[in-house]
C-alpha cells in the first residue's frame, strides 16, 4: 500500500465513518502529510504497512525541533489516530505510536475578553463604512453579535443560514462539528442586528447562486470565508489598541465565561456550546475560581 493510498482511505474513513467535518479532515491529513513528506525527504524505504517505531521516533525528534511542546502532541495525537485506522482495518498489527509519549503540557486555557472589552470592540465598528455599495459595517456589527451572543464557533457563523433562524421561538439552528446540529437561544438585542443587517444591508446585495440562504455573505454575494472573520476581529482590535491576541473563538470563550460568571450551570453551557463531554466545558471553571467560590458560599451547610 502507497502513502498516498492510505491517507485517500483514511480521509473517507474519517469522513463516512466518524463524520467530521471538513476541517477536522484536512487536519489530520495534514499530519500525515508531514509524515510522508520526511519519509520523502530522507529517502525512507518503508510503506504505511511496514513503517517501525524507530522510524517514527526520527520523525519525532526531527519535529520537536521545530515546533512547541503543543504542536507536537497534537501531532503525535494524529498520527497515533492514523496507524489506529490501519490496525482497526486490518493492514497493520501494531501500531508504530503505540509506545512513543506525547510531551507533557500544562492545560491551556482559553484567552477571554471582559464584558467592557467586548463593548469596546463593537463599538469601534464604523456603522457607516460602505465597500462596493455594500454597508459592511452594520454587517461586521450582526457578526460579532451573533458570535458572542450565541457562542458560535467561526465555521459555524459562516455558514449559518436564513433557514435556521427561528426568531419566533428564540433559537437558531446551528450545525457543529460532524455536521451534528443543536438549538442555541438567541436573545433579543441579537436578533436586532440581525433583522437590520437583513432588510438594510443583505437585501441591497446581488446574491450569486447557491447562496441564496446563507446569512452572511460578502459584498460579492457570496458566504464569508473564516480569514475575513478573522480579519475584522484584528482590524478592531487594533483600532481600539486591545493587547490582547484574540481570534472569532476568543468570543465564543468570552461567551462561556460571562455565562458562568453570571451563574449558568456547567450542563447548560456544554448544550450551547456543543461539546460532546461536559469535560470539555469544564475548562471554564478554571477561567473564573470565584464561581467555585459563590457555590460553596450558596451551598455549603457550614457556610
Amino acid at each position: 500500500m502507497k502513502w498516498q493510498n492510505a491517507l485517500k482511505d483514511y480521509q473517507l474513513y474519517l469522513k463516512i465513518e466518524r463524520g467530521l467535518s471538513k476541517n477536522s479532515i484536512d487536519n489530520y491529513a495534514l499530519d500525515v502529510k508531514k509524515l510522508i513528506s520526511f519519509i520523502e525527504t530522507n529517502n525512507i524505504n518503508h510503506s504505511p504497512l511496514n513503517i517501525n517505531s524507530e522510524a517514527m521516533q526520527q520523525f519525532i525528534y526531527d519535529v520537536a525541533k521545530q515546533v512547541n511542546a503543543r504542536s507536537q502532541s497534537r501531532l503525535i495525537s494524529g498520527l497515533r489516530s492514523f496507524f489506529s485506522y490501519l490496525v482497526f482495518e486490518d493492514y497493520r498489527k501494531d501500531n508504530p505510536l503505540e509506545l512513543i509519549e506525547s510531551p507533557k503540557i500544562g492545560r491551556k486555557l482559553p484567552d477571554t475578553l471582559s464584558e467592557k472589552e467586548i463593548d469596546r470592540l463593537i463599538n469601534a465598528i464604523d456603522l457607516s463604512q460602505v465597500y462596493n455599495n455594500v454597508n459592511i459595517g452594520q454587517r461586521n456589527k450582526a457578526i460579532l453579535e451573533t458570535l458572542y451572543g450565541c457562542g458560535l464557533r467561526v465555521s459555524e457563523l459562516i455558514n449559518l443560514k436564513i433557514s435556521d433562524l427561528f426568531f419566533d421561538e428564540g433559537f437558531i439552528k446551528v450545525t457543529g462539528k460532524g455536521d451534528k446540529q443543536r438549538f442555541v437561544p438567541i436573545v433579543d438585542m441579537t436578533q436586532v442586528y440581525i433583522n437590520i443587517y437583513r432588510n438594510e444591508v443583505r437585501n441591497c446585495i446581488k446574491i450569486k447562486p447557491s447562496f441564496e440562504d446563507t446569512l452572511f455573505l460578502n459584498h460579492n454575494g457570496k458566504q464569508l470565508t473564516r480569514a475575513m472573520i478573522f480579519t475584522i476581529i484584528k482590524q478592531l482590535a487594533e483600532k481600539i489598541g486591545l493587547k490582547k491576541n484574540i481570534s472569532p473563538h476568543t468570543f465564543r470563550h468570552s461567551f462561556a465565561t460571562h455565562l458562568l460568571q453570571n451563574n449558568a450551570d456547567l450542563r447548560s453551557i456544554q448544550l450551547m456550546l456543543g461539546h460532546e463531554s461536559i469535560t470539555t466545558t469544564e475548562i471554564y471553571v478554571h477561567l473564573d475560581k470565584s464561581h467555585l467560590t459563590k457555590v460553596v458560599e450558596k451551598y455549603h451547610p457550614r457556610k
